[in-house]
């Protein structure tokens, strides 16, 4: 009897699938969703899930991730869209390299950003962000719940935040 036995090992859900990765794009973190049995995953410029057919059902950039939070507790990270796309609920599993690349890469694509505070109970913000697969700015306008551009006196704050905000990273 050998001191080292084979274990057999799950096969990857990733092989042989086609993400539709850009050039130069590469997965940095994947982990089944414990509820659902899809795949997740965190890439170069893109955030991915793959149902349990293997074809991918969302592939979304890193500049639309508003917000990620984790609730430690029923272990769901919870996924806001810029463009209000609807939020999105990943069971993770504890997997701490996908939480982890997950962080890293909405981090990345984060510039610079301003809180406008447009009253005591409303506020936006202008974020500037980084288009990662393609290397070049933009510039997001998040308005919090409750305010409208038509609001008086929230365009004028708004366009001067985000014109500093612009002028800072050398945008015209």
């Amino acid at each position: 009897m050998g001191i080292f036995r084979r274990t057999e090992r799950e096969p990857d859900p990733l092989a042989g699938a086609d993400l539709g990765l850009e050039p130069g794009e590469r997965v940095l973190a994947s982990c089944p969703d414990t509820v659902t049995g899809e795949h997740l995953v965190v890439a170069t410029f893109s955030l991915l899930v793959m149902d349990r057919g293997g074809a991918v059902r969302l592939h979304r950039p890193w500049h639309l991730v508003d917000t990620g939070s984790y609730d430690n507790e029923a272990d769901v990270l919870h996924v806001s869209w810029v463009d209000r796309a609807p939020d999105l609920a990943l069971n993770v599993g504890g997997h701490r390299p996908f939480l982890m690349a997950f962080r890293e890469r909405v981090q990345a694509s984060v510039v610079i950003a301003e809180t406008v505070d447009i009253d005591d109970r409303r506020s936006a913000r202008v974020v500037i962000r980084k288009e990662l697969s393609r290397d070049r700015l933009l510039d997001q306008v998040i308005l919090g719940r409750g305010v409208r551009l038509a609001d008086p006196g929230v365009k004028p704050r708004i366009q001067a935040a985000r014109q500093q905000l612009r002028e800072q990273v050398g945008l015209p």
